[in-house]
């Protein structure tokens, strides 16, 4: 698992997740297929805005479950997700 900063806030890091094509969109972590995740609506939604700061959840973070695809394919989803 990882988890980065998406440039732009909040409104980016949804649009990545959006624009991601290998990748999917869900709340699991350790799946053969790469997940990705924003935490602030999902798996920390119920705290305030302030509690999430405080746990580290920022609105640009997006988590990453790493998958078995190949890194190639991985670096060529999020390079044109970000694009």
């Amino acid at each position: 698992v990882l988890c980065f900063g998406i440039q732009g806030g909040k409104e980016k890091a949804l649009k990545f997740i959006d624009n991601v094509k290998l990748c999917s969109h869900l709340a699991n972590v350790g799946d053969a297929k790469t997940l990705v995740l924003y935490p602030a609506a999902t798996s920390h939604q119920q705290l305030s805005e302030e509690e999430q700061a405080a746990a580290g959840v920022t609105q640009d973070l997006v988590r990453v479950s790493v998958g078995i695809e190949h890194i190639d394919d991985l670096i060529w989803d999020f390079n044109q997700a970000l694009a």
